[in-house]
């Protein structure tokens, strides 16, 4: 089941197995990498309800940690992956290298950070958007780079306020 929010970087779309959030993601919809199933829209399931809640807090600045059921379809390493991103604090941001280096991986294990991270089925929610470069540029985003730079700029205070921007 699945439900589309509004948000200032475009239509969300959440999606739930019923038991907790499997993905979020940007519109274009037909663009998005999804493997779990989407079946019917149901605006009113209380796990889409919540996460829409939750995701509007966050836009409006009242909200810096998720607190949501999740369940990313992905491999243990993928997993592993995102669950580093969970722990990146709100307004903060990581490398991909530092990543790995948690992971107690070396640093040249950034690539493979990277392509885990690309594969993250539930933006915002698992910060994604908060891993740089090494050199402190944005680096790829699914979500596209300017839409990255507003979700960090919206973190550490420096939006210019809540309007739709996509």
């Amino acid at each position: 089941m699945w439900t589309v929010m509004e948000s200032p970087v475009g239509d969300l779309r959440i999606v739930s197995d019923g038991e907790a959030v499997t993905a979020a993601y940007f519109a274009p919809f037909e663009l998005a990498r999804i493997t779990a199933p989407l079946g019917e829209r149901d605006d009113t399931h209380p796990v889409l309800v919540e996460a829409a809640r939750q995701l509007r807090a966050y836009f409006a600045g009242e909200l810096r940690e998720f607190d949501l059921p999740l369940a990313p379809g992905g491999t243990a390493y993928q997993q592993r992956v995102w669950e580093a991103l969970r722990a990146i604090p709100y307004g903060e941001t990581t490398s991909y290298g530092e990543i790995a280096a948690r992971l107690g991986q070396p640093v040249g294990a950034a690539r493979a950070v990277g392509l885990a991270n690309g594969r993250n089925p539930i933006a915002l929610i698992v910060p994604c958007h908060r891993v740089i470069g090494a050199n402190g540029t944005l680096t790829g985003y699914a979500g596209g780079l300017e839409r990255k730079q507003v979700l960090l700029d919206l973190e550490r205070g420096t939006d210019g306020g809540s309007e739709r921007l996509f």
